[in-house]
Formats: C-alpha cells, sequence, structure tokens
C-alpha cells in the first residue's frame, strides 16, 4: 500500500502519465522481464519504453546501493 501511495503522490506532483507510473512500478519490483508485458497492455509498440525502465532502473539500482553502502561506512567510522 505504500508503495503504491507513494507512486501516485510522486506521479500527481510531476505529473506523470499512468503509463509511467504502471511500468516503473512493474520494472522496479518484475525487473527487465515483466516491465515489457505491462508496457504492452497499454500498446504493443511501447514494449521497448519497458524493457528500457527495466535497464534504466538496474543501472541507477546498483548505483545507489554502492552509494547507499559507502554512506553507511563513513556513517560507520
Amino acid at each position: 500500500a505504500v508503495h503504491i501511495g507513494l507512486l501516485f503522490l510522486v506521479a500527481k506532483i510531476i505529473k506523470a502519465p499512468i503509463f509511467y507510473v504502471a511500468v516503473g512500478s512493474k520494472a522496479n519490483i518484475g525487473g527487465a522481464a515483466s516491465a515489457p508485458v505491462v508496457a504492452s497492455a497499454f500498446h504493443p509498440a511501447l514494449a521497448p519504453v519497458g524493457v528500457l525502465l527495466a535497464v534504466l532502473g538496474y543501472a541507477l539500482g546498483t548505483y545507489m546501493a554502492w552509494l547507499c553502502g559507502q554512506l553507511l561506512r563513513i556513517i560507520g567510522n
């Protein structure tokens, strides 16, 4: 419930279409395998957008996890 509420709140603030909210959520939870399925549910030509958002999520998530680890290492010392 928190995930959905936060997604809709941010989408409303930045005025993002529901398509990006749905695909972004699925890309975060399901990864690159399931994001194109949700994207193609809106329109079949949008499946590559789902793959792109999932890959972007992988890249950003990896960097942010590394950054979080570095921050915790600094705090721990």
